[in-house]
């Protein structure tokens, strides 16, 4: 039992793939501790994916709330900051909707959050065989011993141990996982939430990881607890990368606390 934890706002990243994201939504309904809201960050899908969801809001035992914006390519980072905007709880976590949750996800992360810090996840990969068969079943029963589970170890739930792991890696500021992180809403207005000068994929994460701990915000690891299976899928393209490579040095170097175009446009 956890005693006096924080509300939570769950934010599920997503972007025109219903079929993952209804999983991600069946292994939300099947936490044992539910979050308070979640919020839909979608960046730009179909109308299939706004079907999808209204059914969903339906009988959805929280508030489930959509908020989408115009596809205009790769644009996580400004979704995320409408989504957290959005957000009415204390405590975001934060999951992609490529994601299967593991039903004690949202309590590991209430048992492991802690004031000053934020905390980044690791996820089980799934092998497409897997991963196809899950969704063709609409099925979110997965066991460590299923064959096509890549980095079985990530799956390993240990709660005991998840606190003597927290520095785990903590120094390493490529070292965070976007689809798996948890953050105190006033800690990311404080550093005016993602950088929205990061367009396409990668090092978005790394970047507001960076400018909390630079304000003096811990970056802490959750290893045996907070367990996420990924849904395989095609890597995204890298085109950008070297440009949000610059941006992230560039953060490191000036010690930025803060980014010009932000959270705050939403607010």
């Amino acid at each position: 039992m956890i005693i006096n934890h924080p509300t939570v706002s769950l934010i599920v990243s997503t972007y025109n793939w219903p079929q993952a994201l209804r999983l991600c939504l069946d292994s939300i309904i099947n936490q044992a501790i539910p979050p308070d809201e979640v919020i839909i960050a979608d960046d730009g899908s179909t109308d299939e994916t706004r079907i999808l969801i209204r059914k969903y809001q339906l009988d959805f035992p929280v508030p489930l709330i959509h908020v989408w914006q115009e596809d205009e390519g790769f644009q996580l980072s400004r979704i995320r900051n409408k989504a957290i905007a959005r957000a009415s709880k204390a405590y975001i976590v934060q999951v992609d909707g490529d994601l299967i949750l593991q039903k004690s996800f949202i309590k590991d992360h209430l048992a492991f959050s802690r004031p000053g810090s934020f905390v980044s996840g690791s996820r089980v990969i799934m092998n497409k065989e897997l991963s196809t068969k899950l969704l063709k079943e609409s099925s979110i029963n997965i066991k460590l011993t299923n064959k096509g589970l890549i980095n079985v170890a990530n799956g390993l739930r240990i709660p005991f141990l998840s606190s003597r792991m927290a520095n785990y890696r903590n120094k390493d500021v490529y070292y965070m996982r976007g689809c798996n992180m948890a953050f105190w809403r006033k800690d990311l207005i404080a550093v005016n939430g993602y950088n929205e000068a990061f367009e396409g994929w990668g090092r978005e994460d790394n970047e507001i990881g960076l400018r909390l701990i630079h304000t003096g915000i811990e970056k802490r690891i959750i290893k045996f607890s907070g367990i996420v299976f990924h849904i395989y899928h095609p890597e995204k393209t890298r085109s950008g990368l070297n440009v949000n490579d610059e941006l992230l040095k560039k953060t490191a170097q000036d010690k930025r606390t803060y980014c010009k175009k932000g959270l705050d446009q939403y607010l």
